[in-house]
């Protein structure tokens, strides 16, 4: 499930330079982000962990890394509580794990299709697998 979002429309001032095709993908995958229902936008760690405490394991909600390396993070209920995953954009692609795209709402797409056969394994989630 998916914890709907506060977050107004309107690009983030806090991201750093980016070549222009890097901007453009990073514009168009926010923009896309914003519109959807789970985009938090600059939620502390602890406000997204406090927020998901109460709700059903597997939902999730994507809010601004609040890591200068990273533009977002993954903050996901586990059966043990709270974990949040940063998601990484290089050379053009939003990268979690082994897997990557252009868009962030794909990305996620994609990790959900394939956490479905194949469970992920983070460190931060002490082992317990993200399905």
């Amino acid at each position: 499930s998916v914890l709907p979002s506060p977050v107004p429309p309107g690009l983030p001032d806090r991201f750093r330079m980016f070549r222009s095709c890097e901007w453009e993908v990073l514009e168009r995958s926010l923009n896309i982000l914003q519109a959807s229902d789970f985009y938090w936008g600059p939620l502390s760690v602890g406000e997204a962990h406090a927020k998901l405490q109460r709700e059903p394991v597997g939902t999730y909600l994507v809010r601004d890394s609040s890591q200068g390396n990273c533009l977002f993070s993954l903050s996901v209920r586990m059966p043990t509580g709270p974990v949040s995953l940063r998601i990484s954009f290089q050379e053009g692609y939003f990268r979690l794990k082994n897997w990557f795209s252009d868009c962030v709402v794909r990305l996620l797409e994609l990790v959900v299709a394939g956490t479905r056969n194949n469970p992920l394994h983070f460190d931060e989630m002490g082992g317990t697998p993200l399905v």
